[in-house]
């Protein structure tokens, strides 16, 4: 069961902190360098999570758990972009972003589904979310390929103390 509400907990309360994070500030230089170092810090937190399946017991269920993390992360540091960037300049997307908007458009773009309501129309709007665009493409490719090496590198070790991979 703590299998199941670890990686829930996790996701949930990266949720609640977009929420509850004061993101009242402007989008300028140090915005963007917040940006930069917020995916740097996925980064590190990923290669940290890949260690993690590397020496598990359970490599499948840290996975999980690594992925439940990282992913949520990546889309609220956008979705926190997004919001910045509209409160600083209003029309920076085709309809006024509060914080679920935000989101919402974080999710679409991920998703590559695109629907059209929401689209960047400044440049700062624009390079988020071309820079979104490449990080889904790292994250969904890259980043599953080197899971899914992680958990069969951990599942063809031999088990430590007699017990099997999970």
């Amino acid at each position: 069961m703590s299998a199941v509400l670890r990686p829930l907990g996790t996701a949930t309360a990266l949720v609640l902190a977009y929420y509850l994070l004061p993101l009242d500030k402007r989008f300028h230089g140090a915005t963007a360098l917040g940006l930069v170092l917020g995916l740097a810090a996925v980064a590190a937190l990923f290669a940290w999570q890949i260690r993690s399946i590397l020496r598990s017991s359970r490599p499948r269920l840290r996975a999980v758990e690594a992925l439940a993390t990282t992913v949520p992360l990546f889309l609220l540091l956008f979705a926190a972009t997004y919001y910045v960037v509209e409160k600083t300049r209003p029309g920076s997307f085709t309809e006024s972003l509060d914080r679920t908007g935000a989101l919402y458009f974080a999710l679409t773009v991920f998703s590559t589904v695109g629907f059209g309501d929401i689209v960047p129309r400044t440049e700062p709007a624009r390079a988020a979310t071309m820079v979104q665009m490449a990080g889904d493409i790292l994250l969904l490719g890259v980043a599953a390929h080197v899971v899914v090496g992680a958990v069969q590198s951990a599942l063809g070790r031999p088990p430590a103390g007699g017990s099997g991979p999970a």
